[in-house]
């Protein structure tokens, strides 16, 4: 497959109804909006919702087929994530005195017969999901608008 052939396509439609908004990502349709609070509906999760949502999934199903190749003997496994913006500590002399960092937490809690070594080892993979990495490494961004 050439790497044009596997650029994912998601569609997202953001009409009438305030901030509700309806994606799809080939036969599966999701809702996004924003909390009452803001002035959304609260009918489905918010954009950062859904980042944290496929950060853990992937750090899940990363981890899941690295225990299925080691053999190791892993029931379940679980991730918590939290995000929030966190003023830059090393930031004394920026000019914008109100800089902030998005940082995220994950949690990982694995239900099974593991060592201390293989629970280390399983946290070191989980900053090897695809996902991690994108939200890490360089990411160039290019967008288009056009009136129809």
């Amino acid at each position: 497959m050439s790497a044009e052939n596997s650029k994912k396509i998601i569609h997202i439609h953001t009409g009438k109804e305030k901030y509700k908004t309806t994606m799809t990502a080939g036969n599966h349709e999701l809702i996004a909006d924003e909390p009452e609070g803001v002035g959304g509906q609260d009918k489905g999760p918010d954009p950062y919702d859904y980042l944290l949502m496929s950060l853990g999934a992937c750090t899940s199903i990363t981890l899941r087929m690295y225990a299925e190749r080691k053999k190791w003997p892993v029931e379940d496994i679980f991730v918590e994530l939290k995000h929030h913006k966190d003023h830059a500590e090393d930031c004394e002399d920026c000019d914008d005195k109100s800089a902030k960092i998005d940082k995220i937490e994950k949690e990982i809690i694995v239900k099974g017969d593991l060592d201390q070594d293989q629970l280390d080892r399983l946290l070191e993979i989980s900053h090897k999901c695809p996902v991690n990495k994108t939200l890490k490494g360089d990411m160039e961004m290019k967008a288009t608008i056009e009136k129809r």
